[in-house]
């Protein structure tokens, strides 16, 4: 009998593993990866500090005008030198010398740490000791040459999104209870007694845990606009079973049945339009949203609010979606052409 293969995780899946699942007590590492990624499009090998204080000061500023809660301490020096400079009380300079010295203490330390461990793939070296700066890899500098590339910055920002968004409402980015507005495309959040609050796109917010890949047939999806191969938000169970289910108990527009699909998937001429997809997609969607849960991911009290607050009820919520489907819809549908999953 055959044994098992060791699969190696691509490089896209190493950063995705840092963005998506590293520790999140403040939102450094966003903006430190939304700098690093800024820096590996100018071909750079080695960037002073001073040079990264720029992008990663930017992308903070930015942030704290949206919201100003960027973390779950009360207080921050480095913060407050940003909140400072959105003030005019300093120039553009003083901000930057200011980041140099502050802004990295503890961030690039952590960068590389998920689940408690170093991830054996490294997209910098820091040099700040011997050069003043941090070198950035050839895992980083090869990123660009990958079809994923460009979705990847439009994944930190999602995840940015959700988890300060979660914050200002001053609850555990794992409590967030968002929804999905398909005239929009975007992922919202409405606080008890509040008014909405749009937070991101939802094929940002999902693209990340699907790999840059279309749910059904595995080849590339892009999420940024214009692009050839940009992706569609699929309903898993079709949309037209919206006036037959209790919309007070079963929300089709939920995050748990809403997928990334290419466009040849979801409404090309051999598409899915309003079929049922054939039983190992159900299996697969199961498995992605227990993933999304298990993992604490920012849309996980989302998850258990729509389908269950267990594996065995969220399991028991697909089966009976995938009968009240199948008896209503009657045809099932699979892709003419498959890829290989990407795991």
């Amino acid at each position: 009998m055959a044994g098992f293969v060791e699969t190696n995780p691509t490089r896209d899946a190493y950063w995705r593993s840092i963005i998506l699942f590293g520790r999140n007590s403040a939102s450094y590492k966003f903006a430190l990866g939304k700098a690093l990624l800024e820096a590996a499009s100018h071909e750079k090998n080695f960037v002073y500090l001073e040079e990264l204080a720029e992008p990663y000061a930017r992308n903070l500023v930015d942030h704290l005008r949206r919201t100003d809660r960027q973390g779950t301490s009360p207080s921050s020096r480095f913060l407050e030198v940003c909140r400072k400079f959105s003030r005019g009380e300093i120039d553009k300079d003083e901000l930057l010398t200011r980041t140099a010295r502050l802004g990295f203490v503890n961030v690039i330390d952590a960068f590389h740490n998920v689940n408690q461990a170093e991830t054996p793939v490294r997209f910098f070296v820091d040099e700040r000791g011997a050069r003043g700066g941090i070198s950035l890899t050839d895992e980083l500098l090869s990123l660009k040459e990958d079809f994923q590339y460009g979705n990847l910055n439009h994944e930190v920002e999602a995840r940015w999104r959700l988890v300060e968004t979660a914050w200002s409402l001053d609850i555990s980015p794992s409590l967030l209870v968002a929804r999905y507005d398909p005239a929009v495309g975007g992922i919202y959040v409405e606080p008890s007694g509040a008014r909405r609050v749009d937070v991101t796109s939802c094929k940002d917010a999902l693209n990340g845990y699907q790999k840059g890949r279309c749910f059904y047939c595995s080849s590339d999806i892009s999420v940024e606009a214009g692009h050839e191969d940009l992706c569609d938000v699929d309903h898993f169970f079709p949309h037209a079973l919206a006036n037959l289910l209790p919309k007070h108990r079963i929300n089709l527009d939920g995050v748990w049945n809403l997928v990334l699909s290419c466009q040849g998937c979801n409404r090309g001429k051999q598409g899915k339009s309003a079929r049922v997809p054939a039983i190992r997609f159900l299996k697969k969607l199961h498995r992605r949203n227990e993933y999304l849960i298990g993992s604490h991911h920012p849309l996980r009290e989302t998850l258990l609010t729509q389908t269950g607050r267990t594996e065995a009820e969220r399991r028991s919520f697909l089966q009976e979606m995938e009968s009240f489907a199948i008896q209503n819809l009657v045809s099932r549908w699979e892709p003419s052409d498959e890829l290989r999953p990407v795991i």
